[in-house]
Protein backbone atom coordinates (compact mmCIF):
# COMPACT_ATOMS: atom_id res chain seq x y z
CA UNK A 1 0.00 0.00 0.00
CA UNK A 2 1.61 3.59 -1.17
CA UNK A 3 1.63 5.86 1.66
CA UNK A 4 2.27 9.61 2.12
CA UNK A 5 5.79 10.29 3.95
CA UNK A 6 6.68 13.25 5.23
CA UNK A 7 10.67 13.51 5.80
CA UNK A 8 11.26 16.20 8.28
CA UNK A 9 15.07 16.32 8.16
CA UNK A 10 16.06 18.77 11.19
CA UNK A 11 19.01 20.66 12.24
CA UNK A 12 21.00 17.33 12.37
CA UNK A 13 21.38 16.96 8.88
CA UNK A 14 25.48 16.40 9.14
CA UNK A 15 23.89 13.56 10.80
CA UNK A 16 22.12 11.88 7.76
CA UNK A 17 25.20 12.68 5.52
CA UNK A 18 27.49 11.24 8.04
CA UNK A 19 25.34 8.20 7.97
CA UNK A 20 26.25 7.74 3.72
CA UNK A 21 29.92 7.45 4.63
CA UNK A 22 29.47 4.41 6.93
CA UNK A 23 30.02 2.00 4.26
CA UNK A 24 33.89 3.91 4.23
CA UNK A 25 35.89 1.04 5.47
CA UNK A 26 39.12 2.02 7.09
CA UNK A 27 40.68 2.57 10.52
CA UNK A 28 39.44 4.95 12.45
CA UNK A 29 41.06 8.38 11.35
CA UNK A 30 42.89 6.56 8.30
CA UNK A 31 42.19 7.09 4.27
CA UNK A 32 43.47 5.45 1.91
CA UNK A 33 46.17 7.72 0.46
CA UNK A 34 45.13 9.17 -3.01
CA UNK A 35 47.57 11.93 -5.16
CA UNK A 36 49.18 14.65 -2.93
CA UNK A 37 51.56 17.10 -3.81
CA UNK A 38 53.49 16.16 -0.47
CA UNK A 39 56.49 13.58 -1.36
CA UNK A 40 58.08 13.19 2.08
CA UNK A 41 56.32 11.19 5.10
CA UNK A 42 56.90 14.07 7.21
CA UNK A 43 55.01 16.98 5.33
CA UNK A 44 51.36 16.69 4.97
CA UNK A 45 49.35 15.06 3.05
CA UNK A 46 45.30 14.64 1.30
CA UNK A 47 44.29 11.23 1.28
CA UNK A 48 40.74 10.21 -0.43
CA UNK A 49 38.49 6.89 0.16
CA UNK A 50 38.06 5.67 -1.88
CA UNK A 51 41.10 6.67 -3.61
CA UNK A 52 41.58 8.00 -7.39
CA UNK A 53 38.48 7.64 -8.21
CA UNK A 54 34.76 6.91 -7.22
CA UNK A 55 31.31 7.66 -8.49
CA UNK A 56 29.71 11.14 -8.67
CA UNK A 57 26.78 9.80 -6.26
CA UNK A 58 29.09 7.63 -3.65
CA UNK A 59 30.45 9.13 0.01
CA UNK A 60 33.75 10.52 -0.44
CA UNK A 61 36.44 10.08 2.67
CA UNK A 62 38.69 13.59 2.98
CA UNK A 63 41.40 13.63 5.08
CA UNK A 64 44.37 15.40 5.72
CA UNK A 65 47.53 13.99 7.80
CA UNK A 66 50.80 14.79 9.00
CA UNK A 67 50.00 18.12 10.37
CA UNK A 68 51.19 19.68 13.67
CA UNK A 69 48.79 18.94 16.68
CA UNK A 70 45.89 21.60 16.99
CA UNK A 71 47.66 23.49 13.62
CA UNK A 72 44.50 25.64 12.06
CA UNK A 73 44.00 24.70 8.59
CA UNK A 74 41.76 25.47 5.69
CA UNK A 75 40.48 22.83 3.36
CA UNK A 76 40.01 24.50 -0.17
CA UNK A 77 38.07 21.87 -3.18
CA UNK A 78 37.94 23.25 -6.28
CA UNK A 79 35.90 21.38 -9.23
CA UNK A 80 35.81 22.99 -12.44
CA UNK A 81 33.26 22.05 -15.15
CA UNK A 82 33.42 21.65 -19.15
CA UNK A 83 32.82 25.46 -19.98
CA UNK A 84 34.98 26.34 -17.61
CA UNK A 85 33.33 27.66 -14.75
CA UNK A 86 35.34 26.86 -10.80
CA UNK A 87 32.85 25.71 -8.64
CA UNK A 88 34.59 25.97 -4.72
CA UNK A 89 34.23 25.22 -1.17
CA UNK A 90 35.87 26.57 1.71
CA UNK A 91 35.80 25.01 5.28
CA UNK A 92 38.27 25.94 8.40
CA UNK A 93 39.52 23.11 11.08
CA UNK A 94 41.78 22.71 13.52
CA UNK A 95 44.26 19.51 13.86
CA UNK A 96 43.38 16.86 16.20
CA UNK A 97 46.30 16.12 18.94
CA UNK A 98 47.96 13.68 16.79
CA UNK A 99 48.22 16.71 13.77
CA UNK A 100 45.00 14.90 11.67
CA UNK A 101 41.34 16.58 9.85
CA UNK A 102 39.30 13.60 9.03
CA UNK A 103 36.17 15.44 7.68
CA UNK A 104 33.49 12.55 8.68
CA UNK A 105 34.77 13.17 12.52
CA UNK A 106 36.06 16.61 12.44
CA UNK A 107 33.81 19.37 13.08
CA UNK A 108 34.08 22.32 10.38
CA UNK A 109 34.43 25.84 11.99
CA UNK A 110 32.66 28.67 11.74
CA UNK A 111 33.83 30.96 8.86
CA UNK A 112 33.86 28.68 5.72
CA UNK A 113 31.51 26.94 3.11
CA UNK A 114 29.74 25.84 5.91
CA UNK A 115 30.25 24.51 9.98
CA UNK A 116 29.71 21.88 12.06
CA UNK A 117 30.35 17.79 11.35
CA UNK A 118 29.32 17.43 7.40
CA UNK A 119 31.52 14.71 6.40
CA UNK A 120 30.04 15.68 2.67
CA UNK A 121 30.45 19.56 3.00
CA UNK A 122 33.20 19.97 0.63
CA UNK A 123 31.01 18.50 -1.85
CA UNK A 124 27.48 19.85 -1.48
CA UNK A 125 28.55 22.94 -0.44
CA UNK A 126 30.45 23.97 -4.10
CA UNK A 127 28.88 27.20 -5.31
CA UNK A 128 30.82 28.93 -8.85
CA UNK A 129 33.40 31.37 -8.66
CA UNK A 130 30.43 33.46 -11.34
CA UNK A 131 27.22 33.34 -10.15
CA UNK A 132 24.27 31.92 -10.66
CA UNK A 133 24.56 29.08 -12.66
CA UNK A 134 24.20 25.37 -11.95
CA UNK A 135 26.97 22.04 -12.22
CA UNK A 136 25.76 20.09 -15.17
CA UNK A 137 27.60 17.39 -16.52
CA UNK A 138 27.74 17.02 -20.10
CA UNK A 139 30.16 14.72 -21.19
CA UNK A 140 29.34 11.50 -19.16
CA UNK A 141 32.78 9.70 -20.48
CA UNK A 142 34.93 11.81 -18.34
CA UNK A 143 35.00 12.40 -14.73
CA UNK A 144 34.60 15.27 -13.35
CA UNK A 145 38.23 16.02 -11.72
CA UNK A 146 37.84 17.35 -7.74
CA UNK A 147 41.14 19.10 -6.35
CA UNK A 148 41.35 19.60 -2.96
CA UNK A 149 43.96 22.26 -1.23
CA UNK A 150 45.42 22.49 2.03
CA UNK A 151 45.53 26.22 3.59
CA UNK A 152 47.86 27.17 6.26
CA UNK A 153 45.49 29.11 8.91
CA UNK A 154 42.61 30.46 8.62
CA UNK A 155 42.44 34.03 6.77
CA UNK A 156 39.88 34.13 4.05
CA UNK A 157 42.89 35.13 0.92
CA UNK A 158 44.37 31.56 1.70
CA UNK A 159 47.82 30.94 3.57
CA UNK A 160 50.80 29.11 2.60
CA UNK A 161 49.98 25.44 0.27
CA UNK A 162 50.72 23.00 2.62
CA UNK A 163 49.51 20.25 0.01
CA UNK A 164 47.20 19.57 -2.23
CA UNK A 165 45.38 15.94 -3.72
CA UNK A 166 43.11 15.39 -6.21
CA UNK A 167 40.19 12.04 -6.98
CA UNK A 168 38.21 11.85 -10.21
CA UNK A 169 34.13 11.73 -10.06
CA UNK A 170 32.99 9.72 -12.03
CA UNK A 171 29.79 8.87 -13.97
CA UNK A 172 30.28 5.91 -15.83
CA UNK A 173 30.69 2.54 -13.76
CA UNK A 174 32.69 -0.64 -14.66
CA UNK A 175 30.68 -2.06 -16.68
CA UNK A 176 28.19 0.07 -17.61
CA UNK A 177 27.60 0.25 -21.66
CA UNK A 178 26.82 3.87 -23.10
CA UNK A 179 25.06 3.85 -26.78
CA UNK A 180 23.41 6.37 -28.79
CA UNK A 181 20.31 6.16 -29.66
CA UNK A 182 19.16 7.59 -33.40
CA UNK A 183 16.24 5.03 -34.29
CA UNK A 184 13.88 6.49 -36.69
CA UNK A 185 12.45 10.06 -34.77
CA UNK A 186 14.06 9.07 -31.28
CA UNK A 187 17.20 11.21 -29.84
CA UNK A 188 18.41 9.37 -26.80
CA UNK A 189 20.82 7.91 -25.05
CA UNK A 190 20.53 4.22 -23.73
CA UNK A 191 22.72 2.78 -20.79
CA UNK A 192 23.02 -0.83 -19.83
CA UNK A 193 24.05 -2.30 -16.88
CA UNK A 194 26.71 -5.29 -17.14
CA UNK A 195 25.42 -8.92 -16.89
CA UNK A 196 22.98 -10.26 -19.48
CA UNK A 197 19.98 -8.94 -17.78
CA UNK A 198 17.07 -8.62 -18.62
CA UNK A 199 16.77 -5.55 -15.83
CA UNK A 200 14.01 -2.79 -15.19
CA UNK A 201 14.03 -0.30 -18.09
CA UNK A 202 13.32 3.45 -17.22
CA UNK A 203 13.04 6.78 -19.63
CA UNK A 204 14.74 9.53 -17.82
CA UNK A 205 13.19 13.26 -19.06
CA UNK A 206 14.51 16.55 -17.86
CA UNK A 207 13.19 20.14 -17.63
CA UNK A 208 13.35 23.45 -19.52
CA UNK A 209 16.63 23.17 -20.34
CA UNK A 210 16.50 20.70 -23.39
CA UNK A 211 19.38 18.81 -25.12
CA UNK A 212 20.38 15.76 -23.65
CA UNK A 213 21.22 15.46 -20.06
CA UNK A 214 22.92 11.85 -19.77
CA UNK A 215 24.20 12.62 -16.29
CA UNK A 216 21.37 11.16 -14.40
CA UNK A 217 20.58 7.96 -16.44
CA UNK A 218 24.33 7.65 -16.37
CA UNK A 219 24.38 7.06 -13.04
CA UNK A 220 21.06 5.71 -12.28
CA UNK A 221 22.44 3.19 -14.60
CA UNK A 222 24.72 1.89 -12.14
CA UNK A 223 22.29 0.35 -9.94
CA UNK A 224 20.89 -2.09 -12.40
CA UNK A 225 18.32 -0.60 -14.70
CA UNK A 226 18.22 -0.15 -18.02
CA UNK A 227 17.77 3.78 -18.73
CA UNK A 228 17.12 5.56 -21.78
CA UNK A 229 17.90 9.20 -21.82
CA UNK A 230 15.36 10.88 -23.82
CA UNK A 231 16.47 14.42 -25.65
CA UNK A 232 12.64 16.02 -26.81
CA UNK A 233 13.68 19.66 -28.02
CA UNK A 234 16.99 21.85 -28.41
CA UNK A 235 18.65 18.86 -29.76
CA UNK A 236 20.05 17.89 -33.35
CA UNK A 237 17.02 18.16 -35.21
CA UNK A 238 14.24 18.26 -32.73
CA UNK A 239 12.56 21.51 -32.42
CA UNK A 240 14.49 24.15 -31.37
CA UNK A 241 11.85 26.13 -29.17
CA UNK A 242 9.31 24.62 -26.52
CA UNK A 243 5.96 25.33 -28.82
CA UNK A 244 4.53 22.37 -28.77
CA UNK A 245 4.95 18.69 -28.75
CA UNK A 246 3.63 15.51 -29.72
CA UNK A 247 3.42 12.63 -27.39
CA UNK A 248 3.85 10.12 -30.07
CA UNK A 249 7.44 10.86 -29.98
CA UNK A 250 7.88 9.72 -26.10
CA UNK A 251 5.50 6.65 -27.55
CA UNK A 252 7.79 5.73 -29.67
CA UNK A 253 10.18 5.64 -26.63
CA UNK A 254 8.22 3.42 -24.90
CA UNK A 255 7.77 1.07 -27.30
CA UNK A 256 11.78 1.34 -27.87
CA UNK A 257 12.16 0.13 -24.13
CA UNK A 258 9.26 -2.74 -24.22
CA UNK A 259 10.97 -4.30 -27.16
CA UNK A 260 15.01 -4.05 -26.28
CA UNK A 261 15.87 -7.31 -25.19
CA UNK A 262 17.66 -6.25 -21.92
CA UNK A 263 14.24 -4.89 -20.53
CA UNK A 264 12.36 -6.47 -18.24
CA UNK A 265 8.90 -5.96 -18.70
CA UNK A 266 6.12 -6.35 -18.58
CA UNK A 267 6.48 -2.15 -18.29
CA UNK A 268 8.89 0.03 -17.95
CA UNK A 269 9.33 3.07 -15.25
CA UNK A 270 9.59 6.93 -16.28
CA UNK A 271 11.97 9.47 -14.11
CA UNK A 272 10.85 13.11 -15.05
CA UNK A 273 12.42 16.35 -13.83
CA UNK A 274 10.27 20.08 -13.36
CA UNK A 275 9.00 19.99 -17.16
CA UNK A 276 10.10 16.17 -17.73
CA UNK A 277 7.40 15.59 -14.78
CA UNK A 278 4.39 16.71 -16.40
CA UNK A 279 5.64 15.04 -19.61
CA UNK A 280 5.78 11.94 -17.64
CA UNK A 281 2.35 12.30 -15.87
CA UNK A 282 1.22 12.82 -20.06
CA UNK A 283 2.81 9.22 -21.06
CA UNK A 284 1.50 7.86 -18.09
CA UNK A 285 -2.09 9.19 -18.83
CA UNK A 286 -2.14 8.17 -22.56
CA UNK A 287 0.44 5.61 -23.28
CA UNK A 288 0.20 1.85 -22.66
CA UNK A 289 3.14 0.10 -20.78
CA UNK A 290 3.93 2.43 -18.11
CA UNK A 291 4.16 0.83 -15.03
CA UNK A 292 6.14 3.26 -12.14
CA UNK A 293 6.46 6.79 -12.91
CA UNK A 294 8.19 9.16 -10.61
CA UNK A 295 8.25 13.00 -10.86
CA UNK A 296 10.37 15.39 -9.02
CA UNK A 297 8.54 18.85 -8.20
CA UNK A 298 7.25 17.96 -11.73
CA UNK A 299 2.99 19.42 -13.03
CA UNK A 300 0.30 17.53 -13.44
CA UNK A 301 -0.94 20.42 -15.81
CA UNK A 302 0.71 20.82 -19.16
CA UNK A 303 3.25 23.98 -18.97
CA UNK A 304 5.38 25.85 -21.70
CA UNK A 305 3.75 23.98 -24.83
CA UNK A 306 1.04 23.07 -26.50
CA UNK A 307 1.05 19.34 -25.99
CA UNK A 308 -0.85 16.84 -28.96
CA UNK A 309 -1.81 13.21 -28.99
CA UNK A 310 -3.86 12.42 -31.74
CA UNK A 311 -6.68 13.95 -31.88
CA UNK A 312 -6.24 15.31 -28.52
CA UNK A 313 -4.71 18.70 -27.43
CA UNK A 314 -3.61 19.96 -24.15
CA UNK A 315 -2.78 23.81 -23.98
CA UNK A 316 -0.46 25.07 -21.80
CA UNK A 317 -1.03 26.63 -18.14
CA UNK A 318 -1.88 30.16 -18.47
CA UNK A 319 0.63 32.33 -16.26
CA UNK A 320 0.77 36.20 -15.32
CA UNK A 321 4.11 37.85 -15.09
CA UNK A 322 2.86 40.17 -13.31
CA UNK A 323 3.06 37.95 -10.20
CA UNK A 324 6.77 37.87 -10.22
CA UNK A 325 8.70 39.26 -7.67
CA UNK A 326 12.63 40.41 -7.81
CA UNK A 327 14.62 40.15 -5.19
CA UNK A 328 17.22 42.91 -4.44
CA UNK A 329 19.82 40.70 -6.60
CA UNK A 330 17.91 40.94 -9.56
CA UNK A 331 16.78 37.52 -9.54
CA UNK A 332 12.99 36.74 -10.46
CA UNK A 333 10.61 34.68 -7.82
CA UNK A 334 8.04 32.79 -10.47
CA UNK A 335 6.42 30.82 -7.59
CA UNK A 336 2.70 32.78 -8.39
CA UNK A 337 3.14 33.21 -11.87
CA UNK A 338 1.21 29.76 -13.40
CA UNK A 339 -2.52 30.51 -13.03
CA UNK A 340 -4.13 27.36 -11.21
CA UNK A 341 -4.96 24.45 -12.98
CA UNK A 342 -8.26 23.62 -11.31
CA UNK A 343 -9.59 26.96 -11.73
CA UNK A 344 -11.47 28.71 -14.86
CA UNK A 345 -9.19 28.30 -18.17
CA UNK A 346 -6.80 26.35 -16.44
CA UNK A 347 -8.67 23.13 -16.12
CA UNK A 348 -7.95 22.83 -19.78
CA UNK A 349 -4.28 22.26 -19.50
CA UNK A 350 -5.13 19.51 -16.49
CA UNK A 351 -3.81 16.61 -17.22
CA UNK A 352 -5.97 13.78 -16.99
CA UNK A 353 -4.47 11.48 -14.72
CA UNK A 354 -7.41 9.67 -13.85
CA UNK A 355 -6.78 7.78 -17.02
CA UNK A 356 -2.86 6.20 -15.61
CA UNK A 357 -2.18 2.82 -14.83
CA UNK A 358 0.84 2.09 -12.18
CA UNK A 359 1.98 3.05 -9.56
CA UNK A 360 3.30 6.89 -8.85
CA UNK A 361 5.50 8.50 -6.65
CA UNK A 362 6.12 12.53 -6.24
CA UNK A 363 9.67 13.94 -4.84
CA UNK A 364 8.63 17.16 -3.48
CA UNK A 365 10.94 20.06 -2.48
CA UNK A 366 8.97 21.99 -0.11
CA UNK A 367 10.64 25.00 -0.65
CA UNK A 368 10.37 24.79 -3.99
CA UNK A 369 10.22 28.37 -6.06
CA UNK A 370 9.81 27.57 -9.54
CA UNK A 371 5.87 26.25 -8.72
CA UNK A 372 3.74 24.40 -6.32
CA UNK A 373 5.42 21.14 -6.24
CA UNK A 374 3.89 20.55 -2.78
CA UNK A 375 0.28 21.16 -4.44
CA UNK A 376 0.63 19.26 -7.41
CA UNK A 377 1.89 16.02 -5.92
CA UNK A 378 -1.28 16.73 -3.24
CA UNK A 379 -3.86 17.40 -5.91
CA UNK A 380 -2.93 14.61 -7.75
CA UNK A 381 -3.29 12.12 -5.07
CA UNK A 382 -7.23 13.12 -4.71
CA UNK A 383 -7.40 12.78 -8.46
CA UNK A 384 -5.97 8.88 -8.51
CA UNK A 385 -8.02 8.55 -5.37
CA UNK A 386 -11.47 10.08 -6.77
CA UNK A 387 -11.14 7.15 -9.42
CA UNK A 388 -10.40 4.10 -7.10
CA UNK A 389 -6.79 4.40 -8.21
CA UNK A 390 -4.08 3.45 -6.00
CA UNK A 391 -2.66 5.53 -2.99
CA UNK A 392 0.95 7.55 -4.48
CA UNK A 393 3.63 7.83 -2.03
CA UNK A 394 4.63 11.30 -1.68
CA UNK A 395 7.68 12.13 -0.01
CA UNK A 396 8.46 16.25 1.07
CA UNK A 397 11.29 17.67 1.84
CA UNK A 398 11.52 20.79 3.72
CA UNK A 399 14.29 22.76 3.09
CA UNK A 400 14.43 21.23 -0.30
CA UNK A 401 14.60 23.36 -3.57
CA UNK A 402 13.61 22.82 -7.39
CA UNK A 403 16.77 21.33 -8.28
CA UNK A 404 16.33 17.88 -6.64
CA UNK A 405 19.84 15.96 -8.38
CA UNK A 406 22.21 13.04 -7.26
CA UNK A 407 23.86 12.67 -4.44
CA UNK A 408 26.48 15.43 -4.00
CA UNK A 409 25.20 17.57 -6.41
CA UNK A 410 26.00 21.59 -5.07
CA UNK A 411 22.74 23.08 -4.82
CA UNK A 412 21.44 25.63 -7.34
CA UNK A 413 20.01 28.40 -5.17
CA UNK A 414 19.24 30.31 -8.70
CA UNK A 415 20.75 30.30 -12.35
CA UNK A 416 19.09 31.02 -15.75
CA UNK A 417 15.44 30.21 -16.64
CA UNK A 418 15.36 29.45 -20.34
CA UNK A 419 11.05 30.70 -20.54
CA UNK A 420 11.53 33.28 -18.24
CA UNK A 421 14.94 34.75 -20.01
CA UNK A 422 16.69 35.70 -17.07
CA UNK A 423 17.96 34.51 -13.35
CA UNK A 424 15.52 32.63 -11.40
CA UNK A 425 15.02 31.68 -7.84
CA UNK A 426 14.90 27.86 -7.67
CA UNK A 427 14.96 28.01 -3.69
CA UNK A 428 16.80 25.62 -0.83
CA UNK A 429 18.69 26.22 1.91
CA UNK A 430 21.61 23.90 0.95
CA UNK A 431 22.12 21.74 4.91
CA UNK A 432 18.64 20.13 3.70
CA UNK A 433 18.84 19.98 0.26
CA UNK A 434 21.63 17.96 0.56
CA UNK A 435 20.57 15.48 2.78
CA UNK A 436 17.16 15.70 0.64
CA UNK A 437 19.09 14.60 -2.45
CA UNK A 438 20.38 11.77 -0.66
CA UNK A 439 17.46 10.01 0.53
CA UNK A 440 15.76 10.86 -2.43
CA UNK A 441 17.89 8.91 -4.13
CA UNK A 442 17.56 6.34 -2.67
CA UNK A 443 13.76 6.75 -1.98
CA UNK A 444 13.89 6.23 -6.41
CA UNK A 445 15.91 3.09 -6.73
CA UNK A 446 14.01 1.33 -4.09
CA UNK A 447 10.63 2.73 -5.57
CA UNK A 448 11.91 1.42 -9.17
CA UNK A 449 13.18 -2.14 -8.02
CA UNK A 450 9.69 -2.44 -6.12
CA UNK A 451 7.82 -1.82 -9.14
CA UNK A 452 9.48 -3.00 -12.00
CA UNK A 453 12.05 -6.02 -10.88
CA UNK A 454 8.66 -7.72 -9.84
CA UNK A 455 10.59 -9.12 -6.74
CA UNK A 456 12.30 -7.80 -3.44
CA UNK A 457 15.53 -7.26 -5.24
CA UNK A 458 18.38 -7.34 -2.70
CA UNK A 459 20.05 -4.24 -3.53
CA UNK A 460 16.69 -2.51 -1.63
CA UNK A 461 18.18 -4.02 1.59
CA UNK A 462 21.81 -2.17 0.82
CA UNK A 463 20.47 0.96 0.24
Amino acid sequence: MAYLALRLLGPGLGLSLGRACAHLKRPPGRLAPSLSSSSSPMEPRVAFSPAGRSLFDQPLGVSVEVLRPEQEVTLRARLQDEAGEVFESRALFRADGEGRVDASRSEALVGGSYSGLEPLGLLWALKPQRGPRRLVKRQVESPFLLEVAVLEGHGGGGGKLLAKGSHERAFLGPGLARSPVREGPLRATLFLPPGDGPFPGIIDIYGTGGGLPEYRACLLANYGFVVLALAYYGYEDLPKQMKEFHLEYFEEAVNYMLKHPKVKGPGIGLLGHSKGGDLCISMASFLKGITATVTVNGSIANVGATLHYKDITIPPLGFNPKRAKMDKNGLVDIIDVLDNPLEGQGRQSLIPLEKAEGHFMFIVGKDDHNWKSEFFANEASKILQAHGKEKPEIICYPGAGHYIEPPYTPMCPASMHLLVGRPAIWGGEPRAHAAAQVDAWKQIQVFFHKHLSNEQDERQSKL
